[in-house]
């Protein structure tokens, strides 16, 4: 009896399947993550700047076992980050640029804290899948994410530097593609370091900016603040209310009144919180800003029809991973949450990447 005709499934060569290599990288994919992770953590960018060296010399300064080395930096080479002439490592032009914390195009702190922080709570994914729960720090501490983050000083600051990093091209963006000489003072609430802030003030010298974030962030911000030399008299004014064109604000933009501002600025703050304190912040900011004033939210917008920003979707679920009931959204579901606090006309603006900003005008 012949066997059954399973058609040329078989044959060599055949092409009538689709291929799994794309399924296979991905599969993957977390193992290349991990070794620019590393890489990052490591140093291993910083030391490379300016400074090639050979895999001995280069595993030495970073304290490399021998074994792993000359792979691990091979690695990096087939990924693009660094280059190989003869025995030597140098940087690639991209790490060089970014990945050099030496420069303040620096965004590898965003890096840092996946390495040290999001790459284990990860492996966690398919619990808050099945559990919608935080997998973060939370499962083992009391506290809000926010609250137990802010109680460690070095925690506090990779947060800080990773927020830096994950928003400052963006700010650069914001700077150019919004009319900022219709205004006279800004404030970037829940700024943090002040990453956006500051390129908005070197951009635009007749504006007068505030960075508004709980009181622990106050000593870090001022310190990145002035490396700019836009901040003020430190020493004359201990409470933090400087007198310079960016100054630190110490308060909580759910208990505090917001800062009395032309524009106010929520950089990847809204996606980490459900949807009632999303619009209980947009209402705060209505209410802050005069008639005229704008309100701008920088997120990694999700495409409205869900299919092409894949950070904006996975940064959604990595609010699954860190928030109670966080989660990233499309431009017309802001909009819509700014017409309902009042903002007569609104729009979305894409910046960098995967960022964009969604604007309200009051």
């Amino acid at each position: 009896m012949a066997s059954p005709d399973h058609g040329s499934a078989g044959k060599h060569g055949d092409t009538s399947h689709p291929s799994p290599e794309r399924i296979m990288q991905l599969g993957m994919a977390f193992m290349a993550s991990k070794t620019l992770l590393s890489a990052t953590e490591l140093g291993v960018f910083t030391r490379l700047a300016g400074n090639p060296s050979d895999c001995e010399t280069l595993s030495r300064r970073l304290g490399l076992h021998p074994r792993g080395a000359r792979d691990f930096l091979d690695s990096l080479v087939a990924l693009g980050f660094l280059e190989r002439n003869g025995q030597l490592y140098s940087n690639s032009p991209e790490a060089n640029y970014f990945l050099d914390r030496a420069k303040p195009s620096y965004i590898g702190g965003l890096l840092e804290m996946f390495s040290v922080r999001l790459y284990a709570y990860w492996g966690s994914f398919t619990e808050a899948l099945r559990t919608g729960k935080p997998q973060n720090e939370m499962k083992t501490s009391t506290g809000t994410s926010f609250e137990i983050m802010f109680a460690d000083q070095d925690r506090l600051r990779g947060f800080l530097q990773a927020m830096t990093g994950l928003s400052i091209n963006s700010g650069r963006a914001m700077a150019e593609k919004f009319p900022w000489n219709r205004y006279k003072s800004f404030a970037d609430v829940g700024g943090a370091q002040g990453g956006v802030a500051a390129q908005i003030a070197i951009a635009h010298p007749h504006l007068d900016g505030i960075v508004f974030d709980l009181p622990a962030v106050k000593p870090l911000s001022e310190e990145y603040i002035g490396s700019f030399d836009l901040s003020g008299d430190l020493a004359g004014d201990p409470a933090g209310y400087l007198t310079g064109r960016l100054r630190f604000l110490p308060g909580d933009f759910f208990k505090d009144p917001l800062p009395k501002v032309d524009v106010i600025i929520m950089g990847h703050v809204l996606h980490d919180w459900d949807l009632e304190e999303k619009k209980r912040l947009i209402a705060k900011a209505y209410e802050a800003i005069p008639p005229g004033g704008a309100l701008l939210t920088l997120e990694c917008v999700i495409d409205d029809d869900r299919r092409k920003n894949v950070t904006g979707l996975l940064m959604s679920l990595n609010m699954l991973i860190e928030t109670e009931g966080g989660f990233d959204y499309c431009g017309p579901d802001c909009c819509a949450w700014m017409r309902e606090a009042g903002f007569r006309e609104t729009r979305v603006e894409p910046l960098v990447g995967p960022d964009s900003m969604v604007i309200g005008i009051k």
